[in-house]
């Protein structure tokens, strides 16, 4: 007996997982922290006032 294979299933699969793995990776992702002086921006806000 031949084996068919349903390309459709296996395209919606592939898509599914792909999408899945995105998501996971969007989740996961923690943004760059920039280094950020401090006393700098407190100088800022006094020269402003």
């Amino acid at each position: 007996m031949a084996v068919t294979r349903l390309k459709r299933k296996a395209r919606r699969d592939k898509a599914e997982s792909s999408r899945r793995r995105t998501d996971l990776k969007v989740q996961n992702f923690k943004p760059v922290m920039k280094s950020v002086d401090i006393e700098k921006i407190k100088e800022e806000f006094k020269a402003k006032k």
